[in-house]
C-alpha cells in the first residue's frame, strides 16, 4: 500500500506545553508574545506556500519573464527591510481576482488581476512593501496564537470539493496556508503594514506617495462596491480613509518623491494586457456555466483558447462543460491536455482522475488521484481512491483511504463513512 502522508502543524501541541516567551518584534521593536519559534515560522511558510498558490490558481506560467520582474523588485525591498535574511520569494499568480498575500517566512504572492490594476512599479512596489511587513512583523503568526485560526480541524484533509460543482475549490479545514493568505487583517496590522511598508519604498528609492496614491484608489473602489476587490483585495486588507490620511502624514513625514517606474512597469505587463481578453473570456464562460448556459459557455471557453491556446486554465474549465453535458470522452481529452500544459497543478491532476474513473480506467484516474493529493489532499481524492482500491480487492488500502475521506465533513465524509462500514462490518 501507498503511505498515506499528511503534514499538519501541530501548533496546539507546543500551546499545551506552554513554550511561550517574551519576544521583540524584529520590525516595530515592540515586546510580543511569542508562541511559536522562528524555525516554526519558517517551516510553516515553506510547507504551505505551493499549496496555497495552487489552491488561489497556481503560478502564472504564461509569462515568466513577469514573476522575474515582480521578484526583483520585491527582493529591492526585502532587502532594506527589518527581516532581510528571511527566505523570501515572490509569485505571480493566475488568478482575476485582485489580491496579494504574504504567509510566514516572506513567502509573497500576487494575483494577475491586481497588477493590471496598477499603474507603476512604485504603487507595485507599495503592495510589496506592505505584504513584506506582514511576513516580517509575524502578523500570520500573531494571529494563529491569538486563536482565530487554531482548531482541531487544523489536522484535517485540506481542501474539499463545493456541493456547487461550479463554485470551484472550497478551502476545508487543513489548508492552513490558504487560511492564513485570505483571513482578514486587524486595522492595526494593517496600519503598521502600510507604516512600515512606506519606510522601505523609501529606503529603496521608490517614491511613497504612490503607496497614497493606492489607497486612495482602493478606497475609492470600495465606495463603488467593485466585486472583484470585495472577494480579494478588500476582504483581507480593508481599505479606509483613516488609512489614506496616515498614510499621507508618513509621506510627509518622509517627504515624497522618488523613482515610479511607469515606463518599465507598462513594458513589463504590456503582454499580460494583451492576454486579457483571453482571461475575460473565461471569466465569462464559468460565469455562463454556473448558469448551466453550458452551449454560450463552451463558445466564450472556446474563444479564450484562441486567444491564448497554451493556457492549462482553459482546457480545464472547457472539460467541465464537457462533463456536464456529459460528454466525458471529449472532457478527457481537454484534462489531459491541462495536465500536459500544467502537470504540478493539483486541480488538473484531481479532475483528469476523477474523468478517468468515470471512463473506468481505474490506473490512470488512480495514479492522478495519487500526484493530486502529493500536492494538495483533498477529501474527494481519497474518497475515490478507496473506490479504486475496492475495485481492485485492495482491501486494506480502500478501509486507509475511506478513513482519511471520513474525516471530512460533508457529502464527502458521509459517503466515506457509509463506504467504510460496509467493509468493516
Amino acid at each position: 500500500m501507498r503511505r498515506i502522508s499528511i503534514k499538519p502543524f501541530v501548533l496546539l501541541t507546543l500551546l499545551a506545553l506552554g513554550l511561550a516567551g517574551c519576544t521583540v518584534n524584529p520590525v516595530t521593536g515592540e515586546k510580543q508574545l511569542s508562541l511559536i519559534p522562528e524555525s516554526q515560522e519558517l517551516a510553516m511558510g515553506a510547507e504551505q506556500y505551493i499549496p496555497t498558490q495552487q489552491t488561489q490558481g497556481g503560478r502564472f506560467y504564461v509569462d515568466p519573464e513577469l514573476t522575474l520582474y515582480v521578484r526583483d523588485v520585491g527582493e529591492k525591498l526585502a532587502r532594506v527591510s527589518d527581516r532581510p535574511d528571511l527566505p523570501y520569494d515572490f509569485v505571480v499568480l493566475n488568478n482575476s481576482v485582485p489580491n496579494a498575500w504574504a504567509l510566514p517566512g516572506g513567502k509573497i504572492a500576487v494575483n494577475r488581476g491586481l497588477l493590471t490594476e496598477l499603474d507603476d512599479e512604485a504603487q507595485l512596489a507599495a503592495v510589496l512593501g506592505h505584504e513584506i511587513v506582514h511576513a516580517a512583523a509575524r502578523h500570520s503568526v500573531q494571529r494563529m496564537q491569538q486563536a482565530q485560526l487554531i482548531s482541531l480541524g487544523v489536522a484535517g484533509l485540506g481542501i474539499a470539493l463545493s456541493d456547487n460543482e461550479w463554485a470551484g475549490l472550497v478551502m476545508g479545514g487543513a489548508a492552513l496556508g490558504a487560511q492564513l493568505a485570505l483571513a482578514q487583517y486587524s486595522q492595526g496590522d494593517e496600519l503598521e503594514s502600510d507604516h512600515y511598508g512606506i519606510t522601505y519604498m523609501k529606503r529603496a528609492g521608490y517614491d511613497p506617495q504612490a503607496a497614497v496614491e493606492l489607497q486612495e484608489t482602493f478606497v475609492k473602489l470600495s465606495e463603488g462596491r467593485d466585486s472583484n476587490f470585495i472577494q480579494g483585495l478588500f476582504a483581507t486588507h480593508p481599505p479606509s480613509i483613516k488609512r489614506v490620511h496616515e498614510n499621507q502624514q508618513m509621506v510627509n513625514k518622509l517627504g515624497a518623491g522618488g523613482y515610479r517606474g511607469e515606463d518599465v512597469y507598462q513594458r513589463k505587463i504590456a503582454k499580460l494586457k494583451e492576454l486579457q481578453p483571453a482571461y475575460d473570456a473565461h471569466d465569462k464562460a464559468l460565469e455562463l456555466a454556473k448558469d448551466k448556459q453550458y452551449d454560450k459557455a463552451l463558445a466564450k471557453v472556446n474563444e479564450a483558447i484562441r486567444i491564448l491556446p497554451r493556457e492549462a486554465m482553459f482546457y480545464s474549465l472547457r472539460g467541465r462543460i464537457y462533463e456536464a453535458k456529459d460528454q466525458v470522452k471529449k472532457a478527457e481529452a481537454d484534462f489531459d491536455k491541462a495536465v500536459s500544459l500544467y502537470p504540478e497543478m493539483f486541480e488538473y491532476r484531481l479532475r483528469d482522475g476523477l474523468n478517468a474513473l468515470d471512463l473506468n480506467k481505474l490506473e490512470k484516474a488512480r495514479s492522478n488521484l495519487l500526484k493530486a493529493n502529493d500536492v494538495v489532499p483533498t477529501s474527494i481524492a481519497f474518497l475515490r481512491l478507496g473506490d479504486i482500491a475496492a475495485r481492485q480487492s485492495r482491501r486494506d488500502d480502500a478501509v486507509a483511504y475511506y478513513s482519511q475521506a471520513a474525516k471530512a465533513g460533508g457529502q464527502v465524509g458521509e459517503e466515506a463513512q457509509k463506504k467504510l462500514a460496509a467493509m468493516t462490518q
